[in-house]
C-alpha cells in the first residue's frame, strides 16, 4: 500500500527592505504589505504543521526602503544587521540573491550575508574560477521525510544594469543552462527539486506568446519546461501570480511583502521513493495581518532612529514643487524634475541630462525638503555616469522613451500599456534638460521625435554631446541598447541621495521652476 504526505513551500521575493509596513512618505504611516505582516502570515500556516512546511527568501532584500539605505549609509560604518536581523527572525530555510543585492557592491554584499542565519542556495552566479561565487548552489532539506533540493538561480542580466565595479570578478551564467546541468545531478539526490529563481517570466503563461523582448533577462517560462522540476519560485517583476506552467506549481508574490506565495505538493511513496502526484499553487495576501510582534518589537529602536534620520531638514523651496499629477509631469516638465536634472548637471559638469520620474507615488517637494522626500521621491541609489554620444544617438534614446506613450482617443495622449504590464516600468522613460525636443505620439513608433535642438541649433547626426543619466541607464539598463559602458567619459561615485542632500547643503533655499524644453503631443486632434 502506498504512502502518501505532503510539503507546503513558502516563499517571499523582492521585499526590497520593507520591514515594518510603511512606505516611510509620511512618519510612522500604516500600509498593506511589509515583511512583519508577511511574517505573521508564514507564521500561521507554519504552526499548522511545521514538519512539512519549507520558507524561502528569494530576492532583492539588501536595498530598496530608506532602513535598508540606512543600514548602508546611514551611520559611520555600515550595519547590515541593522536590516538582516529582522530576515533571520522570519524563520527562512534557505534564502537566494536577487539583482539588488550587488547595488551597493559585492562586499557589502558578503558582509550582510555574513549576518544571516539561512542558508543560501545560488547557482549562477560565477567567480573567475566558474565555481558558485555566494555559497553552495543548492540546498539539501529533509521535511517530514522527504529530501527537498532548493536550487537558486539569479537573473542573469544584471551586468546589463549593475556598475562594472560592484560586480568585478563575477560571470552571470545563463539561467536555463545552470538548470539543465543541476537538476538532473539533483533528482538523485533528493525527492522534490525546487527552483529558486530571482526572474520572471518573458511569455505569457497560458498562451506561451513573448510578453517583452526576449532578452534573457526573464527565463521562468524556459525553466519550467526542464524535466524534473516540480516547483517554481519566481520573483523580479513584482507580478502577482499563481498556478501551473507546463504542470509545474508556480508562484510569484508581488512586492514589499504585500503576498506569500504558497505552493502545496502531494508526494506518493512507491518503492522507496517519493513522487509528486498532486499539486497547488496559491497567493496568500498579508495586507490584513498583523504585523509579527516579535519582528516589530525587535525592530523598533532601529525604526525609530530611521524615522528621525528621515525627518533631517535639508532645505526650503521657493514656489511648489510637488507632483500633483504624476502622469502630467511626465508630458509636461516639473519644477521636481528641473531640479533633479540640475542637480546631476551641477555633479558632472554637464548641460545635458536625463532622469525618470520612476513611479506614482513620490509627492514631490513641499516648502521644506527633509531627507524623507529626497528618498521617497529618488527610490534607487544610483550614482551617475557622463556618456560622450553622437546625436543620433541621442535621437534613438528619446525615440526609445517616446514609446512610453500611445495616441488615445479626443486626441489625448495615452501609456502604452506594455509600460505598465506584466510589471510597471514607469522608471524607463525618460525626460532630458538641456535640449529642446517634441515628441508626437500620432506619429509611427521610431519616428516620434519631431523636433529636437542644442543651444537653438537642430542637433546633427554626428555631433558629439555630452550627456548625464544614472548608472543603470549608461550601461543600457532598460534596453536602451544605444548606450553602454564603452561612451562613459566619467563618472560620479556618490549616490543621488547624497548629492541631492550636498546641493541642499550648498543651496539651502531652491526656487521651483521650469523651462518648459520639452512638448509631448498628439497632432492627430
Amino acid at each position: 500500500m502506498s504512502e502518501t504526505t505532503t510539503l507546503t513551500i513558502l516563499s517571499t521575493s523582492d521585499t526590497h527592505g520593507f520591514v515594518l509596513p510603511t512606505n516611510y512618505v509620511q512618519r510612522d504611516g500604516t500600509q498593506p504589505f511589509g515583511l512583519t505582516r508577511a511574517a505573521t502570515v508564514i507564521d500561521t500556516v507554519r504552526q499548522q504543521d511545521p514538519a512539512h512546511t519549507l520558507v524561502v527568501e528569494n530576492g532583492d532584500f539588501l536595498q530598496g526602503s530608506p532602513l535598508a539605505y540606512y543600514a548602508v549609509k546611514g551611520t559611520a560604518q555600515s550595519q547590515p544587521s541593522l536590516l538582516t536581523q529582522a530576515y533571520n527572525a522570519v524563520g527562512y530555510d534557505v534564502g537566494t540573491l536577487g539583482n539588488h543585492e550587488f547595488n551597493y557592491g559585492a562586499d557589502y554584499l558578503r558582509q550582510a550575508l555574513a549576518t544571516l542565519n539561512y542558508p543560501l542556495a545560488q547557482a549562477n552566479i560565477l567567480d573567475e574560477a566558474g565555481q558558485p561565487a555566494f555559497g553552495p548552489a543548492y540546498q539539501l532539506i529533509k521535511k517530514g521525510g522527504v529530501t527537498v533540493a532548493i536550487l537558486g538561480l539569479t537573473t542573469s542580466y544584471i551586468p546589463h544594469w549593475e556598475s562594472p565595479d560592484h560586480i568585478q570578478g563575477l560571470q552571470f551564467a545563463d539561467v536555463v543552462s545552470t538548470a539543465e546541468e543541476w537538476v538532473p545531478r539533483l533528482q538523485k539526490l533528493a525527492d522534490v527539486v525546487v527552483i529558486a529563481y530571482h526572474g520572471g517570466f518573458e511569455r505569457d503563461l497560458t498562451d506561451g506568446a513573448p510578453t517583452e523582448t526576449l532578452t534573457g533577462e526573464n527565463k521562468g517560462y524556459a525553466l519550467a519546461q526542464i524535466p524534473g522540476v516540480d516547483a517554481l519560485i519566481t520573483g523580479h517583476q513584482h507580478r502577482q501570480l499563481a498556478g501551473h506552467v507546463h504542470g509545474v506549481p508556480t508562484t510569484q508574490p508581488g512586492y514589499r511583502g504585500e503576498m506569500v506565495g504558497r505552493i502545496d505538493l502531494t508526494l506518493t511513496r512507491e518503492n522507496d521513493r517519493w513522487t509528486v502526484t498532486d499539486s497547488d499553487a496559491q497567493l496568500l495576501p498579508t495586507g490584513t495581518a498583523v504585523p509579527q510582534p516579535a519582528i516589530t518589537q525587535l525592530m523598533a529602536p532601529v525604526q525609530q532612529t530611521v524615522e528621525d534620520w528621515l525627518d533631517q531638514p535639508l532645505g526650503r523651496v521657493q514656489g511648489d514643487m510637488t507632483i500633483p499629477d504624476p502622469d502630467a509631469a511626465r508630458i509636461t516638465e516639473s519644477p521636481y524634475i528641473e531640479f533633479i536634472q540640475t542637480v546631476q548637471m551641477a555633479a558632472t559638469g554637464t548641460d545635458i541630462s536625463g532622469t525618470a520620474l520612476f513611479n506614482n507615488e513620490g509627492a514631490g517637494f513641499g516648502a521644506t525638503v527633509s531627507l524623507r522626500d529626497v528618498m521617497t521621491n529618488y527610490i534607487y541609489p544610483n550614482t551617475l555616469a557622463v556618456l560622450r554620444i553622437t546625436g543620433a544617438t541621442l535621437r534613438a534614446a528619446l525615440e526609445k522613451s517616446a514609446r512610453y506613450f500611445q495616441p488615445a482617443p479626443n486626441g489625448a495622449i495615452g501609456v502604452n500599456p506594455r509600460f505598465l504590464h506584466p510589471k510597471p516600468q514607469r522608471y524607463n522613460y525618460d525626460m532630458y534638460h538641456g535640449i529642446d525636443y517634441t515628441i508626437d505620439v500620432a506619429q509611427p513608433m521610431g519616428q516620434r521625435i519631431t523636433a529636437l535642438t542644442y543651444h537653438g541649433q537642430p542637433v546633427q547626426a554626428d555631433q558629439l554631446l555630452d550627456v548625464t543619466v544614472n548608472q543603470y541607464r549608461a550601461v543600457g539598463g532598460g534596453n536602451y541598447t544605444m548606450f553602454g559602458p564603452q561612451q562613459i567619459v566619467r563618472e560620479n561615485q556618490k549616490d543621488m541621495t547624497e548629492l541631492i542632500a550636498d546641493y541642499l547643503q550648498a543651496h539651502p533655499v531652491i526656487t521651483a521652476t521650469a523651462d518648459d524644453n520639452f512638448h509631448v503631443i498628439n497632432s492627430s486632434k
